[in-house]
């Protein structure tokens, strides 16, 4: 199963500390976070994934592997910018939105599209998006979300 983590290439110092935990809490679950493998909210997601021994895949934006953050075991070059985020979300069974902005609207689009089940924390207030105030909240509504 692959869970995607969606969220801005920066982001304050409390929201990526949401990430990091939500990424380890996914590692938990047996899951593959799955992101755009870039900074902010996706790095701190990979970093939180790779501190549980899980496995994480970045979507990237460029050219270049080495465009990817630290944390990311397999990076995917697409060459498409914003455009590679219809791929992280199609690669996904469920949609973690975390803060962002409209690169990251642009995603829960997608997942709402594709009906993808989503989650959001601090982010766009959608129909169709569960909002949640905390990692708990968001691993509990994953956990009755999985296929």
């Amino acid at each position: 199963m692959n869970i995607a983590v969606i969220g801005g290439h920066a982001c304050s110092k409390e929201v990526a500390k949401i990430a990091e935990a939500i990424g380890g809490e996914i590692a938990g679950l047996g899951a593959t976070l799955i992101c755009g493998g870039l900074t902010g909210v996706m790095e701190a997601a990979c970093k939180g994934a790779k501190s549980a021994q899980g496995k994480t895949i970045g979507i990237l934006p460029g050219h270049d592997k080495r465009e990817a953050n630290p944390y990311v075991d397999i990076p995917i070059v697409t060459g498409l910018g914003y455009m590679r985020n219809n791929l992280v979300v199609k690669n996904a069974d469920i949609v973690v939105a975390i803060d962002g902005k409209e690169g990251t609207l642009s995603e829960i689009a997608f997942a709402l599209q594709m009906k993808k089940p989503i989650v959001g924390i601090d982010t766009w207030k959608i129909p169709g998006v569960k909002q949640v105030g905390s990692v708990q909240e968001a691993v509990a509504w994953i956990k009755e979300s999985m296929p």
